[in-house]
């Protein structure tokens, strides 16, 4: 009867994960604009939609950013780490990239902002 009950609650655990990780999927929307914050400070933004590559500097060093087909990836770091290179490349919208050696952030950013409209005040 116990490995009845384990197995009924594994398999309703599993359903319940499938069910969140497609709602996320299936919700996700692209992005417009990819932000860099150096140190918390909004630093610059680049349109997802043009490609370009960027060196992105700061006090404590140096990352390379490369723009190509709406995607957005750090290529290259000074960092000692360099796990923001081997980061995944972001697209949509809430997505990001850190280098904490370089208290640097990479994110994505959607085209507009949604104002409240005159009927919901």
């Amino acid at each position: 009867m116990k490995k009845r009950l384990d197995i009924w609650l594994i398999a309703g655990v599993l359903i319940l994960a499938f069910g969140v990780w497609a709602c996320l999927y299936f919700t996700r929307e692209e992005g417009a604009f990819v932000v860099i914050e150096i140190d918390g400070e909004e630093a610059t933004r680049y349109p997802l939609s043009e490609s370009l590559a960027a060196e992105l500097s700061s006090p404590w060093g140096t990352n390379r950013l490369v723009i190509e087909n709406g995607i957005a990836e750090v290529s290259e770091a000074d960092c000692p780490d360099k796990l923001c290179v081997n980061q995944k490349a972001i697209q949509y919208q809430g997505e990001s990239i850190i280098c904490l050696p370089h208290r640097l952030t990479v994110r994505i950013e959607g085209g507009e902002k949604r104002e409240v409209d005159g009927m919901a005040q």
